[in-house]
């Protein structure tokens, strides 16, 4: 590793996708505690009892200046990110609502990204809203899957092996932390996102989360933080995209990245799954009950934080006793 691990610890900690986590907390100081692991806190979707099974709901909003600067873009990402979302909660994605409020030009090019990625990964717009004016743009999407066995942070527990799995097809934009793989995995994408579902039904992944805007180490945060657990990455195990500098690919958002939990004993099943589709996977680090996120190469260790002393998303903790799989 060309970095050092000071380098890599303090980009990380720099990383504005991180700190604007923080703001989420916000919701739990005017919602409330999640009654519980049904309603989170710290999965990337919701989970909902209907008729005997379970749906997973989810939404995200699109960065105001990065839909003035590429609407296209933007509604690609719209959907981008809830089907990662789903998929991270062991969801298959049933369809997506958005809200685009623009220009008719703005909105027409936001349409046609949305478009675009819901063929790419095969999930319908199934509705949405429309608001044309020539004021600043606004564009929301939200996603609904299918989730017999679903994943949550709440399942995390001390001894499952954390796995890093990601898409390294591609390039990094240069304008922005973003690394598009669908590009060069064309239709492929529709089996990536489904695989998380099938490797919760097996059993081989019990929580997972995708790597969003706060990067790698970002997002392990927000899995840990929801039972105070640790972790010591190896960073010289992490899948990496080649001539891409770890301080880049640590804080930026791939198309597809997911954190798994594995259970003992099931790692080899989980590495495998994704080598069958050509994704990069790899067993990084295991989880511990110490409430310590480290990082490790070539022998060195540093902290990058304490999850009692770091504010994440400032969302309450689970209850004892109420995950899903205790």
């Amino acid at each position: 590793m060309s970095e050092s691990l000071a380098d890599v610890v303090a980009s990380v900690l720099d990383n504005p996708g991180l700190r604007s986590k923080a703001e989420i907390g916000l919701v739990g100081e005017v919602l409330g505690a999640a009654p519980d692991w049904l309603g989170g806190p710290g999965d990337d979707g919701a989970v909902v009892e209907a008729a005997g099974t379970r749906v997973v709901a989810c939404g995200e909003a699109v960065f105001p200046p990065f839909v003035a600067a590429d609407p296209h873009g933007a509604g690609f990402a719209a959907v981008l990110t809830n089907v990662n979302d789903l998929a991270a909660m062991g969801a298959v994605p049933l369809g997506i609502v958005d809200t685009v409020v623009a220009s008719e030009a703005v909105a027409r090019k936001v349409l046609e990204g949305m478009r675009e990625a819901c063929g790419l990964l095969d999930v319908p717009i199934i509705g949405g809203h429309l608001t044309i004016h020539d004021g600043p743009p606004a564009v929301s999407a939200f996603g609904v899957g299918h989730a017999p066995f679903p994943l949550s942070v709440t399942n995390a527990a001390p001894g499952q092996s954390l796995v890093v799995a990601a898409a390294l097809d591609g390039a990094m934009r240069a304008d922005f932390p973003f690394f598009p793989a669908f590009t060069a995995r064309g239709q492929r994408c529709a089996g990536d996102v489904r695989l998380l579902a099938q490797l919760a039904a097996d059993g081989v992944c019990v929580a997972s989360k995708d790597i969003s805007m706060a990067g790698l180490i970002g997002s392990l945060a927000m899995l840990l933080e929801c039972d105070g657990l640790g972790v010591t990455v190896d960073l010289d195990a992490v899948p990496t995209p080649a001539g891409v500098p770890l301080t880049r690919w640590l804080n930026c958002f791939p198309s597809f990245g997911f954190l798994l939990c594995v259970p003992s004993g099931r790692e080899q099943e989980c590495l495998a799954a994704f080598a069958e589709r050509d994704l990069a996977a790899a067993v990084v680090g295991e989880l511990n009950g110490t409430g310590e996120l480290a990082v490790t190469t070539g022998g060195a260790i540093a902290t990058v934080m304490r999850m009692a002393d770091f504010r994440v998303t400032g969302l309450p903790r689970t209850p004892p006793g109420s995950g899903a799989g205790r």
